[in-house]
C-alpha cells in the first residue's frame, strides 16, 4: 500500500517497526530513523525482511525534511519525544507527506499536556491536501477510539467517562518507570485536571485516590491526573457531564517519587554543577534503568479502558470497555514489555487505516473523529482484544 518513515527507535519504535514488518502487504517499504543510528540498525537486523535505516535529528526540520525527500514515504510516523512533534509536522507539511503520532505536543520548559500546538495546523494541513492523526497510542488513542466506539454502538448520549489505566507488571527493580523516564515523571509530577459541567478543575498532584477491581488483574488503587485525551473528547462526546483520567501506582513507587521530588531530583529547572548546566529530571533519566531493557524481566498484566455511563432508548447504562495485555507475551512476539506495546500496535494500526484509504481525509484529527469500527476489528488482529463487560447503575 505505501511507504512509511518511523521516526524513533525507543521502547515504542521497537515495537511499531517489528508490527509495521509483520504486515509487508500494507507497509511495502519501512525506513526506522532516530537520532542513534546503531539503534536502528540494531533492531533492523532482528527483523524477518529487510528495511533502511538513517540518522536524523527529530529537533531539527531541515534534517526530517531532507530524510523525508530523499525516502519519499506515504505517511510518518513519529514514535520520538512529544518535544520533537512541531519540528515532525512543519517538516511534513513542507514535504507535503501524511502525519501520525501518539502523544500531544510537550515544550521543553513547561509540563504542559495539550493539543492547543497542534490543533491550528489543521487549516494548513488541508490546504496542503495531507493528514495528521495526533494521539494514535493507548490512552490517548485506543480510549478514544473505545469511547467513539460506545457512542456509536451503545449510547444515544454519554454522561460519565473515567479512564482508567493499570499496570500490574513488576520487572523488579526497586524503582523505575515504564516509558521514557523524563515524559513519565513530568506527567505523574503535574497537577492533576478533570473536566466536570462544562469546566475544567485542578486538584493536587495525586491528590484523588479511589481503588478499583479490574477484571483479570484485581484491585488497584488508582489516582486522578490530567492526560490529554480528555481534551479533545470533551468536544466529541454527546451529553457529557465529566470525565477523568485515573492510574495505578504502588505506595513503593509513590514513596520513591516523593523522595526524588523532595530533594529536586524531579525539577526541570537547569541547576549548575561543576560548571555545567544540568536539568535534574534529564540527569536522574540517565541513571533510571532503560524502559527499553524491562521487557525480559517484567511479569503480569495490564487492564486499560473506560467506564462510561449514559443513556440508551431513555434508560440508564453502564459498561466498561478494556483490553488486558500480557507483558511476557508481548516480549516472546516483539521483544518488548506491554507498555511499549499498548502504545506500539494502535501507532500501527492508524498508520495502516491512512495508508490503506479507511482514515483518509485532508486535516488535523484526534482519533474519536474518526469511524471507531474499523480501528476496533483490527486492535482484535493485531494483539490487542478488546471486552466489554456491562455494569450495574449506581
Amino acid at each position: 500500500m505505501g511507504k512509511v518513515l518511523i521516526i524513533g527507535a525507543g521502547g515504542v519504535g521497537n515495537v511499531v517497526v517489528r508490527k509495521c514488518a509483520q504486515n509487508p502487504e500494507t507497509f511495502t517499504e519501512i525506513c526506522l530513523a532516530s537520532r542513534t543510528r546503531e539503534k536502528c540498525d540494531r533492531i533492523a537486523a532482528e527483523l524477518d525482511r529487510p528495511i533502511d535505516t538513517a540518522q536524523v535529528d527529530a529537533d531539527r526540520k531541515e534534517e526530517v525534511v531532507e530524510l523525508i525527500r530523499s525516502f519519499g514515504p506515504d505517511l510518518v510516523i513519529n514514535v520520538a519525544l512529544p518535544y520533537q512533534d512541531l519540528a515532525i509536522m512543519d517538516a511534513c507539511l513542507e514535504a507535503q507527506v501524511d502525519y501520525l503520532d501518539t502523544a500531544s505536543y510537550e515544550p521543553p520548559d513547561e509540563p504542559s499536556f495539550t493539543y492547543d500546538w497542534q490543533w491550528p495546523y489543521d487549516g494548513h494541513y488541508k490546504k496542503a491536501g495531507i493528514m495528521a492523526l495526533l494521539g494514535s497510542g493507548f490512552d490517548p488513542g485506543v480510549t478514544n477510539v473505545f469511547c467513539a466506539y460506545a457512542q456509536k454502538h451503545y449510547f444515544d448520549e454519554i454522561h460519565y467517562v473515567d479512564i482508567l489505566d493499570a499496570n500490574a507488571g513488576d520487572h523488579g527493580y526497586p524503582f523505575a518507570t515504564n516509558f521514557n523516564p523524563e515524559i513519565n515523571i513530568r506527567e505523574i509530577s503535574a497537577k492533576g485536571r478533570y473536566w466536570e459541567n462544562g469546566q475544567w478543575v485542578e486538584t493536587e498532584p495525586l491528590e484523588l485516590k479511589e481503588t478499583y477491581d479490574f477484571p483479570e488483574i484485581g484491585p488497584k488503587d488508582i489516582y486522578l491526573l490530567y492526560h490529554e485525551e480528555m481534551e479533545s473528547l470533551v468536544h466529541h462526546l454527546k451529553g457529557l457531564k465529566r470525565i477523568r483520567f485515573w492510574m495505578t501506582f504502588s505506595e513503593k513507587y509513590l514513596t520513591h517519587l516523593n523522595v526524588l521530588r523532595n530533594i529536586g531530583m524531579t525539577s526541570i529547572e537547569p541547576v549548575e554543577y561543576e560548571g555545567k548546566k544540568i536539568v535534574p529530571l534529564q540527569f536522574l533519566k540517565a541513571i533510571l534503568p532503560d524502559p527499553g531493557t524491562l521487557g525480559p524481566r517484567t511479569k503480569g498484566k495490564t487492564n486499560i479502558g473506560c467506564v462510561i455511563e449514559g443513556i440508551k432508548d431513555g434508560q440508564r447504562k453502564k459498561i466498561h470497555i478494556y483490553n488486558v495485555c500480557d507483558h511476557q507475551e508481548c516480549y516472546r512476539e516483539v521483544k518488548s514489555q506491554a507498555v511499549s506495546y499498548t502504545t506500539g500496535v494502535p501507532a500501527m494500526i492508524g498508520a495502516m487505516l491512512m495508508l490503506e484509504g479507511i482514515w483518509k481525509q485532508p486535516g488535523v484529527f484526534n482519533m474519536e473523529q474518526l469511524d471507531p469500527d474499523p480501528f476496533m476489528e483490527r486492535l482484535n488482529q493485531h494483539g490487542l482484544p478488546w471486552k466489554v463487560r456491562e455494569l450495574p447503575v449506581e
